[in-house]
């Protein structure tokens, strides 16, 4: 098994894709929780549209953060 993921890892370092493999997963990763944030807030306001001007501030500031970790996989992995 270790032989199998050696080459496998070699071939992938010959070809040079590893950084676009690191900064997609990475971007799919941030799209995925901006979803999640998204689907959780009109969730969450449709049970209590009372609140939703806390719940939009809270969902601003986690779906700026989770695009934050996506440009930082995006700059960082190459």
């Amino acid at each position: 098994m270790n032989t199998i993921l050696a080459q496998a890892e070699a071939a992938v370092v010959q070809t040079g894709i590893t950084g676009n493999i690191a900064s997609a997963a990475g971007l799919i990763a941030a799209a995925i929780a901006v979803g999640m944030i998204g689907t959780k807030a009109a969730e969450a306001v449709g049970r209590n549209p009372g609140a939703s001007g806390k719940i939009l501030v809270q969902s601003i500031l986690g779906m700026a953060l989770a695009e934050g970790l996506g440009l930082l996989a995006l700059f960082l992995a190459k």
